[in-house]
C-alpha cells in the first residue's frame, strides 16, 4: 500500500478506537452514577469507596439525556426520599428538666440513636407553661407520627399518655424526671437516655391499663397553676360524676397512681430545688415534716358491693404498685391486670406510721391494722373536707370527692423484646 494509504488507515482506526472509547467511559459514568443513587454514600460497598469517589469526580459533568447534572438532581431528592421511607417518631419534651432549658444535647443524642437505627429525624415538640404536653401530642398524632415518646418528668409522661390512650400509636419512655414512677414499675432504664430511646426505637409495643378519674373541686375552687383537665369525649371509659355538690367536676387519666391525702401533700410541698438536689429523697424530706398532719374522713364505695367509712390519712388508687425510692406499696398490682388496687392508709401519729411502714416493708398483716388493701374495676371516694390530690405525682390541687375507673389495654407503651 501507498504511504498515503497506510497512513489513512492509521487514522481510521485511531478514530474508531476513540469513538469506541468515549462510548465506553460514558457507559462507565452512568453505571457509576447508578451505584451511587443506589446506596446513597460509596462506603456501603466495600472496596467501591475509592473507585466511586474517582469516578464522581472525573465524570461528574456527564448528565442524564434531557435533564440537569446528576449530582445536583439526584442527592436531594434521594435524601428526602430516604427521609420520607423511614419510621419518625416524635418526642415531647419538657425544656425545664434541662438546665437553662436548654434541650440541643439530649435533641442531638437523640438525632443519633434514630439515624444509628434506621429511623428519620425526629419532630421536636416541647412543652409550655400553657400546654404541659396534651396539645403536642395531639400534634404529633395529626402528622401521622409511628411512636411519640415523653422526656420529661412523671407529669409529662402522664400527659403525653393521656392524649395517646386509644390511639393504637405507642409510647416511649424517655426518663427525665426524679420519680420515673410508670418507668420503674415496668424495669425500664431510667439513668440513660440513649438506652431509653433504643428501647422505644427497638421494643414492642405492649398494652397496659390507664385509670380514667373524676374529681370533684371545692365550692368557688381556685386552681390556675394545675394541670388541665382532658377532653372527656377523648375517652372511651369514664367513671360517675363523684360526690354531691355544686363544685366543677375534671376529668383526668393516669398512669401509675391517684391520691388523696398524704402522698399527695408530700407531692406538693417536695421543693423544685431540693428535688433537684437530691431526686427522690426530697420526698422523703417533705414526708417526715407531715408525719403529724390530721387524718380526714371518707366515704369509700368500690365497685357496686363494697362499702365502707374510715378515718385515713392517704387513700390511693394503683394501677401499678412501685412508688418512689422503690418502695413497693402493692406488690400484687400489674400494668395489664385490667383491675385498680385500692389502699387505705391509717396510721395515728408516729407508732401508727411504724406499724404502717413495717407492713409494707415485710408486707406482713401482724401488728396494728393500718393498711387496707381492695381490688375493684370502680371505685368511688367522698372526703368529708377538701384535700390534696396527685395524679402520678403530679399534684392537682384539692378536691373534694374522685371517681376512677380501668381501661384495660387502652395505652400501647414500648417494653424490650424478650
Amino acid at each position: 500500500m501507498s504511504a498515503n494509504g497506510v497512513t489513512g488507515g492509521y487514522v481510521e482506526q485511531v478514530t474508531d478506537w476513540w469513538f469506541l472509547t468515549l462510548i465506553v467511559l460514558v457507559l462507565i459514568a452512568l453505571l457509576l452514577r447508578l451505584a451511587m443513587s443506589q446506596t446513597h454514600a460509596a462506603g456501603r460497598l466495600p472496596g467501591l469507596g475509592p473507585v466511586l469517589a474517582v469516578g464522581a469526580g472525573v465524570f461528574g459533568s456527564v448528565a442524564p439525556a434531557g435533564g440537569k447534572r446528576g449530582r445536583q438532581r439526584t442527592e436531594p431528592a434521594t435524601e428526602g426520599q430516604a427521609q420520607a421511607d423511614r419510621p419518625r417518631a416524635a418526642v415531647v419534651v419538657n425544656p425545664t428538666k434541662f438546665d437553662g432549658n436548654n434541650t440541643d444535647k439530649p435533641r442531638a443524642e437523640i438525632e443519633e440513636v434514630c439515624r444509628t437505627h434506621g429511623w428519620a429525624d425526629p419532630l421536636w415538640l416541647e412543652t409550655t407553661e400553657d400546654d404541659p404536653g396534651y396539645g403536642q401530642t395531639k400534634q404529633a398524632l395529626a402528622e401521622g407520627v409511628d411512636l411519640v415518646c415523653a422526656l420529661g418528668g412523671d407529669g409529662t409522661v402522664r400527659i403525653v399518655g393521656s392524649a395517646l390512650v386509644g390511639s393504637g400509636v405507642p409510647m416511649g419512655l424517655l426518663s427525665g424526671g426524679t420519680g420515673n414512677l410508670l418507668a420503674r414499675n415496668l424495669s425500664l432504664p431510667v439513668t440513660s437516655l440513649s438506652q431509653g430511646m433504643t428501647v422505644a426505637l427497638t421494643g414492642e409495643s405492649s398494652p397496659i391499663d390507664t385509670g380514667s378519674l373524676r374529681l370533684r373541686r371545692p365550692l368557688h375552687a381556685d386552681e390556675e397553676d394545675t394541670p388541665p383537665p382532658v377532653d372527656a369525649d377523648d375517652l372511651d371509659e369514664v367513671p360517675p360524676v363523684p360526690g354531691r355538690g355544686e363544685g366543677e367536676v375534671e376529668d383526668h387519666v393516669f398512669l401509675v397512681m391517684a391520691g388523696l391525702g398524704f402522698d399527695a401533700e408530700v407531692m406538693a410541698n417536695a421543693p423544685e430545688k431540693l428535688k433537684k438536689q437530691m431526686g427522690w429523697a426530697a420526698y422523703l424530706v417533705s414526708g417526715v415534716q407531715r408525719l403529724r398532719g390530721p387524718q380526714f374522713k371518707v366515704e369509700v364505695q368500690a365497685d357496686d358491693d363494697t362499702r365502707m367509712h374510715r378515718r385515713v390519712r392517704s387513700v390511693m388508687v394503683g394501677n401499678v404498685g412501685k412508688l418512689t425510692g422503690g418502695l413497693n406499696l402493692v406488690p400484687q398490682a400489674r400494668a395489664d391486670d385490667g383491675i385498680l388496687d385500692l389502699v387505705l392508709l391509717s396510721p395515728e401519729g408516729l407508732v401508727g406510721w411504724g406499724a404502717v411502714v413495717t407492713r409494707l416493708v415485710t408486707r406482713s398483716s401482724r401488728g396494728h391494722q393500718r393498711v387496707d388493701y381492695f381490688t375493684a374495676k370502680t371505685v368511688e371516694v367522698v372526703a368529708g373536707s377538701p384535700v390534696e390530690i396527685q395524679l402520678d405525682g403530679d399534684t392537682l390541687g384539692r378536691a373534694t370527692a374522685m371517681s376512677v375507673t380501668v381501661n384495660p389495654g387502652s395505652l400501647l407503651v414500648r417494653l424490650p423484646r424478650d
